[in-house]
């Protein structure tokens, strides 16, 4: 699993049958800053991924990648790589919150 920030949505119009109507959006792995551990800084890397749970642009989302991305109801038949379960609400290190959707 790993954290990431969705940065966008893509559109594609031609595409196998089981992928109609899935919502794909584009995001940006997280790290913890290592520098102060007080932050999220983002890795500079993307990825396509299928969305479960209704997220949207600009959250922060809990995705997983490989054979478990395709572990869920809505998944199970898809041929996909990477996967939104979760929009994640607060993240803490060492007691302090480095990250909450309420800010």
């Amino acid at each position: 699993m790993f954290l990431a920030r969705i940065t966008g949505s893509l559109v594609s119009t031609h595409k196998v049958e089981t992928l109609v109507g899935q919502k794909l959006l584009l995001v940006e792995p997280l790290r913890v800053d290592e520098k102060d551990q007080k932050s999220l800084k983002p890795t500079g890397r993307s990825f396509v991924v299928v969305d479960t749970v209704g997220a949207g642009e600009g959250e922060v989302v809990l995705c997983v990648q490989g054979s478990s991305a395709r572990f869920t109801p809505g998944t199970k038949e898809l041929p996909i790589d990477a996967a939104i379960i979760g929009i994640v609400d607060q993240v803490q290190v060492k007691s302090c919150t480095i990250f909450s959707s309420a800010d």
